[in-house]
């Protein structure tokens, strides 16, 4: 018969442990939730021909992102939501960087997913990686 000794800091550890993989392992469903969403109607599908005429005015918020990036299927819903929560105060739009390449080359998008916060045409604000939807509401705001 096998009998399960474990000392002070080994139950510390696996209380640590069991921890950590709940909490990946909830972020893991409600990341799943995210990309299930249905995208937004709020959200501007950019091109290199509508760009420029899209983002001269007002505050603009841009991710720059491709199909076949795992990050960027994570950031997607964040952004939709974003949009659904913004409404007309600013233009929420996404690039495919794969087919609008010239854009991607203007503004210096090295990695994806890129979101570039723009007022009046010009970039004011850039962040890379996945951000939370707080952090995007708080950078568009700070532009308005």
């Amino acid at each position: 018969m096998m009998v399960f000794e474990a000392e002070g800091g080994n139950i510390i550890t696996y209380i640590i442990s069991g921890g950590v993989v709940g909490f990946i392992l909830y972020s893991f469903i409600k990341a799943k939730r995210r990309m299930n969403r249905p995208a937004s109607e709020n959200v501007k599908i950019l091109d290199d021909a509508n760009f420029d005429a899209t983002v001269k005015s007002g505050v603009s918020l841009v991710d720059f992102w491709a199909s076949w990036c795992g990050p960027c299927k994570v950031q997607g819903p964040i952004v939709d939501e974003v949009a659904d929560e913004i409404g007309d105060k600013a233009n929420v739009c996404k690039v495919d960087v794969d087919r609008n390449q010239r854009i991607s080359q203007r503004y210096g998008i090295r990695n994806i997913p890129t979101i570039l916060i723009l007022k009046d045409g010009k970039p004011v604000e850039k962040l890379v990686g996945v951000k939370p939807r707080n952090v995007l509401i708080k950078a568009i705001n700070a532009h308005l």
